[in-house]
């Protein structure tokens, strides 16, 4: 099946949620990438450590416990917890304050030196994340999953989200629509299916003005059966 042209999933998103003021709203707002740079590499490693403990739990107790990660880790200050020994990890991990598992305590030292790394390069990794190019995010998600640890899957992309760095969700509803349209056939997370994803927001961007993160919600809104309220505006994918 052909790629659907974006005016005809425009129009059919425009329909589903009152109207094109309305829907243009539920897009949130456009590549903030330019932004990037003024956040610090500490708000980094926070955002992807978060992400992994929210990742098969509820959220909502993650983020209700996070000053206490906050605290518990140094602000997630690099330095600071690069110079964290093994038997430090470990009190940490069984402390009642935050969530005790060591399994994933053990990934926020890890993904700080994936962020070390970036700055012996002779830049902040804020900046090293702002410039990679929309046209191939899905190789930035690859080199999270491979530079860090459990950033695979949706992990890396959320936090990538929640940081402002544009980038598309593969949501079910938007893993709905590749498939209806045999795009992909495969697993979601296959090179193939990847390129094949990629290479349709690269075509939809040439067609328009969105942002991948708004063509990701355009997608969705167009395709799921979701419902979403006016103020509900961020993350309705």
């Amino acid at each position: 099946m052909a790629l659907e042209k974006f005016d005809d999933i425009y129009q059919r998103a425009a329909a589903r949620k009152g109207g094109a003021a309305r829907l243009n709203i539920l897009l949130g707002p456009g590549n903030r990438d330019h932004l990037l740079p003024t956040i610090t590499d500490d708000r980094f490693l926070s955002e992807f450590s978060k992400k992994v403990f929210q990742s098969g739990f509820v959220w909502r107790v993650v983020e209700n416990k996070w000053p206490n990660f906050e605290e518990s880790f140094f602000n997630f200050t690099i330095e600071k917890v690069l110079m964290m020994p093994e038997e430090m990890m470990e009190r940490k991990a069984s402390d009642p304050k935050i969530i005790r598992n060591f399994n994933k305590v053990k990934t926020i030292k890890a993904n700080a030196l994936m962020i070390f790394d970036q700055q012996q390069q002779g830049h902040s990794f804020a900046e090293f994340i702002a410039q990679w190019p929309s046209t191939d995010i899905i190789g930035l998600w690859a080199y999270l999953k491979k530079q860090g640890q459990r950033l695979g899957g949706n992990t890396g992309p959320y936090a990538l989200r929640a940081l402002g760095k544009d980038t598309f969700i593969l949501s079910r509803d938007v893993e709905a629509y590749f498939r209806a349209h045999d795009i992909i056939t495969g697993g979601i997370q296959t090179k193939s299916s990847l390129n094949a994803i990629q290479t349709s927001f690269n075509d939809w961007q040439t067609q328009c003005d969105l942002s991948l993160g708004q063509l990701s919600r355009l997608i969705a809104y167009a395709t799921g059966d979701n419902h979403v309220h006016l103020e509900e505006v961020i993350d309705a994918e």
